[in-house]
């Protein structure tokens, strides 16, 4: 497996630019949101962090349904919190993710220079080493709000990729993400409702998978996993994956600094525990859930709350929501 030459990637962006043009002639809508994004991309990180604090005050009042969410959540999941304490949360986590989207225009308009400058990239050599040794990756990608922050920190210095994505409802913005998170080299993305199938495809082709591992998709193919001592619908898909194909499996974290304003992406040396060499997966998959809990306590306020990762219950369990 090779990286992508400079002339490649030139080529990718000659291409990337001409879609982005047909893209913006679709419609009045796509043009103006288009435009809006790449004027916020060259305004300053300044002036970007003061609309993102103005956006995440106003979200929890904008998306009450999504607030209720997340309330709910910090109440399964934090129980020795005080009310103030998890409301505080919520706050910070509604600040964090309003910047994330404000910071896609840096994400999908800036330089690669602003990029760099923007979200940290440490332990990259990981990576590398397992390429060079030609061992199947799949990059673990638990649910930070700073998610595609490092997805596109990641795809910036390469090499090619696949993940699986959720088609967005409005056709014409989901062309705009996908062109934002495909903007460097070759990035495979995999409807999800094609399931693991087209992602095999692409793990037997050598190609590094970006994985996340910690979304409620229903009973099917799951089991019921603690997390936050809360039983969580878990797919065993992904001990299964790393299993079938001895993947290294390379921990993605994602931090945004409100300091700074800036990201930190972390690749993590490749787990030692997962998979266990004694096959069993639903010990695998309980040990996954520990670990992405023990990453989020670093920060929980950062994890994607909004999700309702309770959705699923066990046969006869109310709905928690």
């Amino acid at each position: 497996m090779t990286e992508p030459s400079q002339q490649d990637w030139q080529s990718n962006l000659r291409q990337w630019k001409a879609e982005l043009k047909k893209l913006k002639s679709r419609s009045l809508k796509i043009w103006v949101l288009i435009s809006f994004f790449q004027v916020l991309a060259h305004i300053g990180h300044q002036p970007r962090q003061l609309l993102g604090a103005l956006l995440g005050a106003l979200t929890p009042v904008l998306v009450r349904r999504r607030k209720k969410i997340v309330v709910r959540n910090l109440e399964l999941c934090f129980p020795n919190l005080n009310p103030e304490q998890r409301h505080r949360m919520m706050k910070q986590h509604f600040r964090s993710l309003a910047q994330t989207v404000v910071d896609r225009s840096v994400l999908w308009f800036g330089t690669p220079e602003q990029i760099r400058k923007l979200v940290k990239l440490e332990g990259l050599q990981y990576i590398r080493q397992a390429q060079q040794e030609k061992r199947n990756i799949m990059m673990l990608a638990p649910h930070f709000v700073g998610l595609d922050a490092s997805a596109t920190r990641l795809t910036l210095e390469g090499p090619e990729g696949a993940t699986i994505y959720a088609p967005q409802s409005d056709p014409d913005i989901d062309a705009l993400v996908r062109l934002g998170r495909a903007r460097f080299h070759t990035v495979h993305l995999i409807n999800r409702r094609d399931g693991v199938r087209g992602l095999i495809r692409k793990i037997k082709e050598g190609i590094p998978i970006y994985y996340l591992p910690d979304m409620d998709l229903g009973r099917r193919g799951a089991i019921f996993s603690p997390f936050f001592g809360v039983d969580a619908a878990t797919q065993l898909a992904t001990a299964q994956l790393a299993r079938q194909f001895s993947m290294s499996v390379f921990p993605v974290l994602s931090y945004w600094d409100p300091a700074t304003g800036t990201y930190l992406t972390q690749v993590l040396p490749a787990l030692s525990d997962f998979p266990s060499e004694n096959g069993d997966i639903e010990q695998d998959t309980h040990r996954l859930n520990a670990h992405i809990q023990h990453w989020i306590e670093k920060a929980p306020e950062q994890y994607y709350w909004v999700h309702r990762r309770f959705k699923s219950r066990p046969e006869g369990e109310p709905s928690l929501y």
